[in-house]
């Protein structure tokens, strides 16, 4: 079965033909996060997350305009009826930080959610919609090797950590003998010169 995937960037199309489009489609795909629109199900690799109502909403307002400033105002439409009365600035905030705590990102370094000041949020990353599901395996081979190198990685840190410990160690034992001997120098030239009985 051939994977139909929607292009997510495409500059010839406008927001409200990629708001349609990602509508349509039942499954989305960004980083190593899967969204299942008919389930209303998000899976980080083979897990699935607990996003439920608002974040879930959330998530897939912010995703529909990757790219483009969602504004508190937007949210509100989206999330709340007209005709509800809550404190809507503090339940944005609480739900776009649950959104990003389940996604496992902070506010200084985000990778998905973008805080723009006074405005609003952005979605930054680049998400993919399909008709069909994504295939797994690729998906799981791709995690393997990423683990794989993410293990290499750090063991090379480590090791590298380690000899550079360990050359750092000798340099100090190094200079504290150098300061010894001079010291030492030093002392038997000063008490030769001020003892002249001392002197050969």
């Amino acid at each position: 079965m051939a994977l139909n995937i929607i292009p997510s960037v495409d500059p010839l199309m406008d927001t409200d033909s990629l708001q349609e489009i990602a509508s349509i489609a039942r499954y989305v795909r960004f980083g190593p996060f899967h969204i299942d629109r008919q389930r209303q199900q998000v899976y980080r690799g083979g897990n699935k997350l607990r996003l439920q109502g608002k974040v879930y909403q959330v998530l897939l307002v912010l995703i529909h305009s990757q790219g483009e400033v969602v504004t508190r105002e937007q949210l509100k439409q989206a999330l709340w009826p007209a005709d509800t009365h809550v404190n809507y600035d503090a339940n944005v905030n609480t739900t776009v930080n649950k959104l990003r705590q389940a996604l496992g990102e902070s506010t200084d370094k985000p990778t998905y959610i973008e805080t723009i000041p006074r405005r609003g949020y952005s979605f930054i990353g680049t998400a993919e919609f399909s008709h069909a599901p994504f295939p797994r395996q690729a998906e799981s081979a791709l995690t393997d090797d990423a683990q794989a190198a993410a293990a290499e990685s750090s063991a090379w840190k480590a090791q590298n950590a380690d000899s550079s410990k360990k050359w750092l160690t000798l340099v100090i034992i190094g200079l504290i003998l150098v300061g010894i001997l001079l010291g030492a120098g030093v002392a038997t030239l000063w008490i030769a010169h001020f003892n002249p009985e001392l002197r050969p």
